[in-house]
C-alpha cells in the first residue's frame, strides 16, 4: 500500500476505503502515524481520516439508549497534574461511563461522555440523554447520582466496595478503554478524547457481529455528516 504520500485534500475513494477497512478489521485501533504509513499518506491526512470514521462511529450509536439494568459510574483519563487532587476533585479529564445488562448481568450496550464536572445537574443531564426513563440504575451512593436519577429512574445505589462484585462490567470496561486509549494513542490531549472513546465504545457494541463491522462502518461513514479538517483543528 506504501506509495506517494498524499495530501488530505487530494484523498481518492480508494485510500478511503483502504482506511475504513483496515480500521474495521484492526480491534486494537489504528494510530495516525500506523495508518500514514500502511497507505502512503502524510500523516495529517491519516488523522483526518481516522477521525472521520470515529465521528461517524459516534453518530451511529447516538441513536441508541441504554434500558432494562444500567451499571452508571464516573471516572478520568489523563496524566496526573503536579500537585493535583486524587479522587473526584482531580483535574484529568472527567468521564461519565454507563453500561446495560441483562436480567442475567450480561452486558449489552456501552456510553462514555466527557463531561466538565461532576454536579448534579451534569450527571442527570447524561442519564437523560443515554438512558431509557423507568430504567433501572445502579450506582455507589455519591451525592451527585441521588437526586437527579430519583425522578426518572429506579435508582439503586450504596457504598462502591470493590471486593463485592459491584459495578464488576463497568469496571472492567473502564480499564479496557484506558488501556485502548493509551495504549495506541500516547500523548493524547483532552480536546478529542471524546472521538477515541466514541471508538472504544462502537467496537465493543459490535462485538457479536465483528464479520459484518467493516460494511456497517463503510455504510456509517458514507452516510454521515461532513467534518471538514478546520472543525477539528480550531
Amino acid at each position: 500500500m506504501a506509495g506517494t504520500v498524499m495530501h488530505k485534500s487530494k484523498l481518492s475513494l480508494q485510500t478511503w476505503f483502504w482506511a475504513i477497512y483496515l480500521v474495521s478489521r484492526d480491534k486494537r485501533g489504528y494510530s495516525a502515524t500506523q495508518l500514514a504509513a500502511e497507505l502512503g499518506i502524510a500523516y495529517s491526512s491519516a488523522w483526518y481520516l481516522l477521525h472521520r470514521i470515529r465521528s461517524a462511529m459516534a453518530d451511529r450509536d447516538a441513536g441508541y439508549m441504554l434500558s432494562r439494568i444500567v451499571e452508571m459510574d464516573d471516572t478520568y483519563f489523563g496524566a496526573p497534574k503536579e500537585r493535583s487532587k486524587r479522587g473526584r476533585g482531580t483535574e484529568k479529564a472527567k468521564v461519565m461511563v454507563a453500561v446495560s445488562k441483562t436480567a442475567i448481568g450480561k452486558p449489552c450496550f456501552l456510553k462514555m461522555k466527557v463531561i466538565d464536572d461532576l454536579k448534579g445537574e451534569t450527571v442527570g443531564e447524561f442519564a437523560i440523554e443515554n438512558i431509557l426513563k423507568g430504567s433501572l440504575v445502579q450506582s455507589d451512593a455519591y451525592r451527585s447520582y441521588r437526586k437527579p436519577l430519583a425522578d426518572d429512574f429506579d435508582h439503586q445505589f450504596e457504598v462502591y466496595d470493590s471486593h463485592s462484585g459491584m459495578l464488576k462490567w463497568l469496571h472492567t470496561l473502564i480499564g479496557n478503554a484506558k488501556a485502548f486509549v493509551n495504549g495506541n494513542y500516547h500523548g493524547l490531549d483532552d480536546k478529542h478524547l471524546q472521538s477515541y472513546l466514541d471508538e472504544f465504545c462502537y467496537r465493543f457494541n459490535r462485538r457479536g457481529f465483528r464479520d459484518q463491522i467493516f460494511p456497517r462502518l463503510l455504510y456509517a461513514v458514507t452516510n454521515s455528516n461532513i467534518l471538514g479538517y478546520a472543525d477539528l483543528t480550531r
